[in-house]
C-alpha cells in the first residue's frame, strides 16, 4: 500500500480522507444511475396512472339529411382540439405524469355502413360536444361504445391489414412536414360553392368506405394533439427549443426568394448596379411559397394516421388495400406534400417469405397494430417502444379539416348515414 501510495503522491492521511468522501457519496452515486435507468419507466407508470384516471369516452357524429357547411366550419372547430395545457411545470409532467389531451377522429365502415366517432378524455367531452353543435347545428351527437373493442385478432379466422401514413415530401434528408397537402382552399371549398359545382377532396375516401362488403370493416385513426415548439430541441442544444415547424418552413421560403434571414432581404446583389435583384420565381414556385406562408401561419397539430382493414378470411378482398391507399392520393400534389404508408412499420418490414414462415411475424405485428388502435397510443408509450413507429406529422388545422369533415349533398354514398328530418323548437307563441 505504501509503494502505491508513494506512486500517486498521496499520504496515508490524504488517502484516508479521500476514501471516506468515496464511500460517503457511493449512496448518491448508486441513486444517480438508478434514477437513469428507471426514470424513463417511472413516467411510464405514472403516465398509465394518470390515463386510468381521467379515462376515455367515444361520441358518435351523426349528420344531418342536408350539410351544407363547408371544411372551413371543421377547421373552426378543431380550434376546440388544440389545448396545449394540462401539462404544467416538470413535477405534474414527471412526478403526476400529467400530459396534454390528445384525440381521435375516426371514420369507420362496418360492413359498407359510414360512422364518424371522435375519442377524447372525459374531462373534454363536454366542450368538445358543444363546439360540435355550435358549427353544425343539424348534427346529433350520441354516446358510443368503442367498437374497436369487440374485434379480436385470431389468424385462424381473421385477416388483418395495418399501415400508418406519413409525408412525402424531403428537406435536407428527412421528411418535412413544412410543405403542406393540396388542402379544401386548393379545390376552392372556402369560397362555399353551390353543392352541385363542389370537388370534395374526401368524396374518394367516403365512396371507398361505403364499398366495403359483408363481413369486413375498414378503419382510419386519425390521432391528433396541440402542436408545442417546447417539444423540438435545436440541434446542439440539450434544453434550447424553437419552432421546428415554422422554422423549416421559413427556411425553404427564404432559400427560394434568396433573401436573408436575418436582414429579412430578398434577391441576390447585382455586381453590375449594387442592388439587390429579386429572383424570378415560376407561377408553381409562388403557390408553393404562398401555401407554406399560409399553412404556418394557422394553428399546428401534431398528427397520426392509422389505416386498418378487417375481415373473415373468407371475405378478405386484397383489393380493398389498394383502395384504402388510393384513396388518399386526391390530398397528394407532387409539388408540396402528401402522404404514404410508412414502409418500417408492421408487415413492411418482410419483404421476402423466408423472412418469416408460419406467418409469426405477421400474425405477431397484426396483433400489435390491433392494440395500439384500440389503446389510440401514439404520443407516448407504449407505441414509442415499437420499431419503426411512425413520428407525428405536423399538420395545420387547415390541412387535418381536409382530411376529416363531414362532406355535402356532394357526397352521395347510399350508405353514409344522415339524420332523417331537421329539428327546430317550437313556436313561442304556441297555445297552452
Amino acid at each position: 500500500m505504501s509503494q502505491f501510495l508513494s506512486l500517486i503522491n498521496l499520504s496515508p492521511s490524504q488517502f484516508f480522507i479521500i476514501e471516506t468522501i468515496v464511500i460517503a457519496l457511493l449512496p448518491v452515486a448508486v441513486m444517480l444511475v438508478l434514477l437513469i435507468i428507471f426514470s424513463e419507466k417511472w413516467v411510464e407508470y405514472i403516465r398509465a396512472k394518470f390515463f386510468l384516471k381521467e379515462g376515455f369516452v367515444m361520441v358518435e357524429v351523426r349528420l344531418p339529411k342536408e350539410t351544407m357547411k363547408s371544411p372551413a366550419s371543421m377547421e373552426l372547430f378543431l380550434t376546440a382540439l388544440h389545448q396545449t395545457g394540462g401539462e404544467g411545470d416538470w413535477y405534474a409532467k414527471y412526478w403526476l405524469g400529467k400530459t396534454r389531451p390528445w384525440f381521435s377522429l375516426e371514420l369507420v365502415s362496418v360492413e359498407g355502413q359510414i360512422h364518424f366517432f371522435i375519442w377524447m378524455r372525459k374531462s373534454t367531452k363536454n366542450f368538445i360536444t358543444t363546439s360540435l353543435y355550435a358549427q353544425f347545428p343539424g348534427i346529433e351527437v350520441h354516446d358510443a361504445t368503442d367498437y374497436a373493442q369487440s374485434v379480436h385478432f385470431d389468424p385462424t379466422t381473421v385477416s388483418l391489414w395495418a399501415r400508418e401514413l406519413q409525408f412525402t415530401k424531403k428537406y435536407k434528408d428527412h421528411m418535412t412536414s413544412a410543405y403542406p397537402i393540396k388542402s379544401y382552399v386548393d379545390y376552392g371549398l372556402d369560397r362555399d360553392p353551390k353543392e352541385e359545382f363542389k370537388i370534395d377532396p374526401i368524396a374518394p375516401l367516403i365512396e371507398f368506405l361505403g364499398s366495403i362488403g359483408a363481413n369486413q370493416q375498414a378503419w382510419i385513426q386519425i390521432l391528433v394533439r396541440a402542436y408545442k415548439k417546447d417539444d423540438h430541441t435545436e440541434p446542439g442544444h440539450l434544453w434550447k427549443t424553437h419552432d421546428k415547424w415554422r422554422d423549416e418552413a421559413r427556411a425553404i421560403v427564404n432559400e427560394e426568394m434568396k433573401r436573408d434571414p436575418k436582414t429579412k432581404i430578398a434577391g441576390v446583389k447585382d455586381e453590375a448596379t449594387g442592388f439587390s435583384k429579386i429572383p424570378t420565381l415560376s407561377k408553381m414556385e409562388e403557390e408553393v411559397n404562398t401555401a407554406i406562408e399560409r399553412n404556418i401561419s394557422k394553428l399546428g397539430f401534431d398528427v397520426g394516421i392509422r389505416l386498418m382493414y378487417i375481415a373473415k378470411k373468407d371475405n378478405f378482398n386484397p383489393a380493398n388495400i389498394g383502395g384504402m391507399l388510393g384513396s388518399w392520393k386526391q390530398f397528394n400534389a407532387e409539388h408540396m406534400n402528401g402522404f404514404k404508408p410508412n414502409g418500417d412499420l408492421w408487415e413492411e418490414r418482410i419483404s421476402f417469405p423466408w423472412q418469416d414462415f408460419a406467418d409469426r411475424r405477421k400474425n405477431k405485428y397484426c396483433a400489435e397494430a390491433l392494440a395500439m388502435y384500440k389503446r389510440r397510443s401514439f404520443f407516448y408509450k407504449p407505441y414509442t417502444h415499437i420499431h419503426g413507429h411512425s413520428k407525428p406529422m405536423i399538420m395545420s388545422s387547415e390541412s387535418l379539416a381536409t382530411i376529416y369533415h363531414f362532406p355535402g349533398q356532394v357526397v352521395a354514398t347510399p350508405t353514409l348515414s344522415r339524420v332523417p328530418s331537421k329539428k327546430g323548437e317550437a313556436p313561442a307563441n304556441i297555445p297552452m
